[in-house]
Protein backbone atom coordinates (compact mmCIF):
# COMPACT_ATOMS: atom_id res chain seq x y z
CA UNK A 1 0.00 0.00 0.00
CA UNK A 2 1.49 3.29 -1.08
CA UNK A 3 -1.32 5.47 0.15
CA UNK A 4 -1.78 6.88 -3.34
CA UNK A 5 -5.38 7.32 -4.49
CA UNK A 6 -6.84 4.83 -6.93
CA UNK A 7 -7.23 6.42 -10.35
CA UNK A 8 -9.84 4.98 -12.68
CA UNK A 9 -9.55 5.45 -16.40
CA UNK A 10 -12.85 6.32 -18.04
CA UNK A 11 -13.19 6.13 -21.79
CA UNK A 12 -15.98 6.93 -24.21
CA UNK A 13 -15.90 3.48 -25.81
CA UNK A 14 -19.27 3.97 -27.48
CA UNK A 15 -21.60 6.78 -28.39
CA UNK A 16 -24.86 6.78 -26.39
CA UNK A 17 -27.98 8.19 -28.05
CA UNK A 18 -31.18 9.14 -26.25
CA UNK A 19 -34.70 9.09 -27.67
CA UNK A 20 -37.63 9.88 -25.35
CA UNK A 21 -41.07 11.46 -25.14
CA UNK A 22 -40.01 13.54 -22.12
CA UNK A 23 -39.97 16.93 -23.87
CA UNK A 24 -36.98 19.23 -24.12
CA UNK A 25 -37.94 21.34 -21.09
CA UNK A 26 -38.28 18.50 -18.58
CA UNK A 27 -35.63 17.59 -15.98
CA UNK A 28 -35.91 13.90 -16.84
CA UNK A 29 -33.40 13.96 -19.69
CA UNK A 30 -30.94 15.84 -17.49
CA UNK A 31 -31.36 13.20 -14.78
CA UNK A 32 -30.60 10.40 -17.25
CA UNK A 33 -27.49 12.20 -18.46
CA UNK A 34 -26.36 12.76 -14.89
CA UNK A 35 -26.65 9.05 -14.10
CA UNK A 36 -24.74 8.10 -17.26
CA UNK A 37 -21.93 10.53 -16.49
CA UNK A 38 -21.79 9.37 -12.87
CA UNK A 39 -20.96 5.87 -14.13
CA UNK A 40 -18.77 6.97 -17.03
CA UNK A 41 -17.67 10.63 -16.89
CA UNK A 42 -16.23 10.32 -20.41
CA UNK A 43 -19.46 9.10 -21.97
CA UNK A 44 -20.34 10.67 -25.33
CA UNK A 45 -24.08 11.38 -25.26
CA UNK A 46 -26.11 12.46 -28.28
CA UNK A 47 -29.78 13.49 -28.19
CA UNK A 48 -31.79 12.06 -31.09
CA UNK A 49 -35.14 13.46 -29.97
CA UNK A 50 -37.10 14.18 -26.82
CA UNK A 51 -40.16 15.27 -28.80
CA UNK A 52 -41.68 11.87 -29.57
CA UNK A 53 -45.44 12.32 -29.05
CA UNK A 54 -46.25 11.21 -25.48
CA UNK A 55 -46.58 7.42 -25.17
CA UNK A 56 -46.69 7.04 -28.97
CA UNK A 57 -44.87 3.73 -29.42
CA UNK A 58 -45.65 3.50 -33.12
CA UNK A 59 -44.15 6.95 -33.75
CA UNK A 60 -41.05 5.92 -31.79
CA UNK A 61 -40.74 2.78 -33.92
CA UNK A 62 -40.85 4.85 -37.11
CA UNK A 63 -38.41 7.41 -35.71
CA UNK A 64 -35.81 4.82 -34.72
CA UNK A 65 -36.03 3.12 -38.10
CA UNK A 66 -35.39 6.41 -39.86
CA UNK A 67 -32.27 7.30 -37.87
CA UNK A 68 -30.57 4.43 -36.05
CA UNK A 69 -29.25 2.48 -39.09
CA UNK A 70 -27.00 5.40 -40.06
CA UNK A 71 -24.97 5.51 -36.84
CA UNK A 72 -21.49 3.99 -36.55
CA UNK A 73 -21.04 0.45 -35.24
CA UNK A 74 -21.17 -0.09 -31.46
CA UNK A 75 -23.43 2.90 -30.88
CA UNK A 76 -25.71 2.37 -27.86
CA UNK A 77 -29.24 3.61 -28.55
CA UNK A 78 -31.54 4.22 -25.58
CA UNK A 79 -35.25 4.66 -26.28
CA UNK A 80 -37.57 5.52 -23.40
CA UNK A 81 -41.09 5.76 -24.75
CA UNK A 82 -42.61 3.63 -22.07
CA UNK A 83 -46.33 3.83 -21.25
CA UNK A 84 -45.99 0.50 -19.40
CA UNK A 85 -43.29 1.68 -16.98
CA UNK A 86 -43.60 -0.03 -13.59
CA UNK A 87 -45.57 -2.97 -14.99
CA UNK A 88 -44.23 -6.42 -15.74
CA UNK A 89 -43.15 -5.41 -19.26
CA UNK A 90 -39.55 -6.36 -19.95
CA UNK A 91 -36.62 -4.10 -20.79
CA UNK A 92 -34.77 -5.33 -23.87
CA UNK A 93 -31.17 -5.07 -24.97
CA UNK A 94 -30.82 -5.92 -28.64
CA UNK A 95 -27.69 -6.46 -30.71
CA UNK A 96 -28.38 -5.92 -34.40
CA UNK A 97 -26.32 -4.72 -37.32
CA UNK A 98 -23.40 -3.84 -35.05
CA UNK A 99 -25.61 -1.57 -32.90
CA UNK A 100 -26.93 -1.95 -29.34
CA UNK A 101 -30.50 -0.88 -28.55
CA UNK A 102 -32.08 -0.51 -25.11
CA UNK A 103 -35.85 -0.16 -25.07
CA UNK A 104 -39.00 -1.32 -23.30
CA UNK A 105 -40.61 -4.44 -24.71
CA UNK A 106 -43.59 -2.64 -26.20
CA UNK A 107 -42.98 -2.79 -29.94
CA UNK A 108 -40.83 0.29 -30.46
CA UNK A 109 -38.01 -1.92 -31.79
CA UNK A 110 -40.24 -3.66 -34.35
CA UNK A 111 -39.02 -2.05 -37.56
CA UNK A 112 -35.52 -0.99 -36.60
CA UNK A 113 -34.45 -4.53 -35.76
CA UNK A 114 -35.74 -5.72 -39.13
CA UNK A 115 -33.89 -2.87 -40.84
CA UNK A 116 -30.62 -3.65 -39.06
CA UNK A 117 -30.47 -7.44 -39.17
CA UNK A 118 -32.39 -10.59 -39.98
CA UNK A 119 -30.85 -12.22 -36.90
CA UNK A 120 -30.87 -9.84 -33.95
CA UNK A 121 -29.77 -11.10 -30.54
CA UNK A 122 -32.23 -9.84 -27.95
CA UNK A 123 -31.79 -10.08 -24.18
CA UNK A 124 -33.99 -9.28 -21.23
CA UNK A 125 -32.24 -6.84 -18.88
CA UNK A 126 -32.41 -8.42 -15.40
CA UNK A 127 -29.00 -7.92 -13.75
CA UNK A 128 -29.74 -5.40 -11.01
CA UNK A 129 -26.05 -4.84 -10.21
CA UNK A 130 -25.97 -2.56 -13.26
CA UNK A 131 -29.02 -0.56 -12.11
CA UNK A 132 -29.22 2.24 -9.58
CA UNK A 133 -29.64 0.91 -6.02
CA UNK A 134 -33.13 2.41 -5.66
CA UNK A 135 -35.43 1.94 -8.63
CA UNK A 136 -38.50 4.14 -8.98
CA UNK A 137 -41.66 2.50 -10.30
CA UNK A 138 -42.17 5.45 -12.65
CA UNK A 139 -38.67 6.40 -13.85
CA UNK A 140 -36.86 3.40 -15.27
CA UNK A 141 -35.16 5.73 -17.75
CA UNK A 142 -33.07 7.16 -14.94
CA UNK A 143 -32.75 4.09 -12.74
CA UNK A 144 -32.30 1.24 -15.26
CA UNK A 145 -31.83 2.41 -18.85
CA UNK A 146 -29.25 5.12 -18.09
CA UNK A 147 -26.91 3.11 -15.84
CA UNK A 148 -27.12 0.04 -18.09
CA UNK A 149 -26.15 2.16 -21.11
CA UNK A 150 -23.28 3.69 -19.17
CA UNK A 151 -21.90 0.31 -18.14
CA UNK A 152 -22.16 -0.89 -21.73
CA UNK A 153 -20.19 2.19 -22.81
CA UNK A 154 -17.40 1.09 -20.47
CA UNK A 155 -17.17 -2.25 -22.23
CA UNK A 156 -19.40 -4.46 -20.08
CA UNK A 157 -20.52 -7.28 -22.43
CA UNK A 158 -24.23 -7.37 -23.33
CA UNK A 159 -24.32 -10.99 -22.16
CA UNK A 160 -23.81 -9.73 -18.60
CA UNK A 161 -27.13 -7.88 -18.66
CA UNK A 162 -29.46 -10.85 -18.90
CA UNK A 163 -30.59 -13.93 -20.79
CA UNK A 164 -31.37 -14.20 -24.49
CA UNK A 165 -35.07 -14.21 -25.36
CA UNK A 166 -36.64 -15.51 -28.54
CA UNK A 167 -39.93 -13.60 -28.48
CA UNK A 168 -40.74 -9.95 -27.89
CA UNK A 169 -43.57 -7.55 -28.63
CA UNK A 170 -43.91 -6.47 -32.25
CA UNK A 171 -46.35 -4.03 -33.82
CA UNK A 172 -48.56 -5.35 -36.60
CA UNK A 173 -48.06 -3.20 -39.70
CA UNK A 174 -51.18 -1.89 -41.39
CA UNK A 175 -52.14 -3.82 -44.49
CA UNK A 176 -51.43 -2.60 -48.00
CA UNK A 177 -54.41 -3.57 -50.16
CA UNK A 178 -54.06 -3.97 -53.92
CA UNK A 179 -57.08 -4.01 -56.23
CA UNK A 180 -57.82 -3.52 -59.90
CA UNK A 181 -55.99 -0.35 -60.89
CA UNK A 182 -55.56 0.84 -57.31
CA UNK A 183 -53.51 0.39 -54.15
CA UNK A 184 -54.54 1.45 -50.64
CA UNK A 185 -52.72 1.92 -47.36
CA UNK A 186 -52.46 4.55 -44.66
CA UNK A 187 -50.28 7.28 -43.20
CA UNK A 188 -47.63 5.76 -40.94
CA UNK A 189 -45.66 8.85 -39.96
CA UNK A 190 -45.98 12.63 -40.07
CA UNK A 191 -42.65 14.41 -40.03
CA UNK A 192 -41.91 17.89 -38.73
CA UNK A 193 -42.68 19.47 -42.12
CA UNK A 194 -46.14 17.91 -42.22
CA UNK A 195 -45.13 15.41 -44.91
CA UNK A 196 -47.19 12.20 -44.84
CA UNK A 197 -45.18 8.97 -45.04
CA UNK A 198 -47.40 6.02 -45.92
CA UNK A 199 -46.94 2.27 -45.66
CA UNK A 200 -47.30 1.86 -49.43
CA UNK A 201 -43.99 0.66 -50.90
CA UNK A 202 -42.68 2.53 -53.92
CA UNK A 203 -42.71 -0.61 -56.05
CA UNK A 204 -46.50 -0.73 -55.67
CA UNK A 205 -46.72 2.52 -57.64
CA UNK A 206 -45.98 1.07 -61.04
CA UNK A 207 -47.15 4.10 -63.01
CA UNK A 208 -48.35 7.64 -62.45
CA UNK A 209 -51.63 7.63 -60.53
CA UNK A 210 -54.63 9.47 -61.89
CA UNK A 211 -56.48 9.91 -58.62
CA UNK A 212 -55.67 10.18 -54.94
CA UNK A 213 -57.97 9.63 -51.98
CA UNK A 214 -56.86 10.88 -48.57
CA UNK A 215 -59.31 9.99 -45.85
CA UNK A 216 -62.71 10.64 -47.45
CA UNK A 217 -61.53 13.31 -49.91
CA UNK A 218 -60.67 12.57 -53.54
CA UNK A 219 -58.07 14.61 -55.41
CA UNK A 220 -57.34 14.57 -59.11
CA UNK A 221 -55.18 17.69 -59.03
CA UNK A 222 -51.78 16.71 -57.69
CA UNK A 223 -48.32 16.11 -59.14
CA UNK A 224 -46.22 12.96 -59.18
CA UNK A 225 -42.68 14.31 -58.71
CA UNK A 226 -39.12 13.25 -58.01
CA UNK A 227 -38.57 15.92 -55.35
CA UNK A 228 -40.51 18.75 -53.72
CA UNK A 229 -39.09 21.57 -55.83
CA UNK A 230 -40.35 19.95 -59.04
CA UNK A 231 -43.77 21.49 -58.33
CA UNK A 232 -44.95 25.03 -57.75
CA UNK A 233 -45.35 26.18 -54.13
CA UNK A 234 -48.64 25.04 -52.63
CA UNK A 235 -49.00 22.04 -54.95
CA UNK A 236 -49.97 18.67 -53.48
CA UNK A 237 -47.34 16.17 -54.58
CA UNK A 238 -46.78 12.43 -54.39
CA UNK A 239 -43.25 11.05 -54.46
CA UNK A 240 -41.00 8.27 -53.20
CA UNK A 241 -39.75 8.99 -49.68
CA UNK A 242 -36.13 8.55 -48.64
CA UNK A 243 -37.01 5.15 -47.16
CA UNK A 244 -38.70 3.88 -50.30
CA UNK A 245 -42.37 4.46 -49.50
CA UNK A 246 -45.10 6.66 -50.95
CA UNK A 247 -44.95 10.16 -49.48
CA UNK A 248 -47.56 12.89 -49.81
CA UNK A 249 -46.43 16.47 -49.38
CA UNK A 250 -47.19 20.06 -50.26
CA UNK A 251 -44.43 21.95 -51.99
CA UNK A 252 -43.24 24.55 -49.47
CA UNK A 253 -46.29 23.76 -47.34
CA UNK A 254 -47.73 21.38 -44.76
CA UNK A 255 -49.62 18.38 -46.15
CA UNK A 256 -50.92 17.24 -42.75
CA UNK A 257 -52.69 20.57 -42.24
CA UNK A 258 -53.87 21.11 -45.80
CA UNK A 259 -55.17 17.57 -46.24
CA UNK A 260 -56.44 17.18 -42.66
CA UNK A 261 -54.44 13.97 -42.31
CA UNK A 262 -52.65 12.27 -39.46
CA UNK A 263 -51.26 8.84 -38.57
CA UNK A 264 -53.82 6.24 -39.56
CA UNK A 265 -55.51 8.32 -42.27
CA UNK A 266 -56.33 6.12 -45.25
CA UNK A 267 -54.60 6.71 -48.59
CA UNK A 268 -55.70 5.24 -51.94
CA UNK A 269 -54.01 5.67 -55.31
CA UNK A 270 -56.07 5.01 -58.42
CA UNK A 271 -54.34 4.32 -61.73
CA UNK A 272 -55.80 4.82 -65.19
CA UNK A 273 -56.94 1.59 -66.81
CA UNK A 274 -54.97 0.32 -69.79
CA UNK A 275 -57.68 1.71 -72.07
CA UNK A 276 -57.60 5.13 -70.40
CA UNK A 277 -53.81 5.19 -70.40
CA UNK A 278 -53.78 4.40 -74.10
Amino acid sequence: MTGEPIVREFRAMSLITLTTDFGSASPYVAAMKGVILSVNPAAAIHDLSHAIPPQDVRHAAQFLTGGVPFFPPKTIHVCVVDPGVGSDRAILLAEAGGQLLLAPDNGCLTEVLTALSDRPVVRRVVERRFWRPMVSATFHGRDIFAPVAAHLSLGVPPANMGPVVTAWVTLSPPEVRKGVNQVAGEVMFVDGFGNLITNIPAESVSRQPGGLKIGKDWRTRFSWVRTYSDAAPGTVVALVSSDGRLELAVSQGNAAKLLHATVGTGVTLVFPSAKEAG
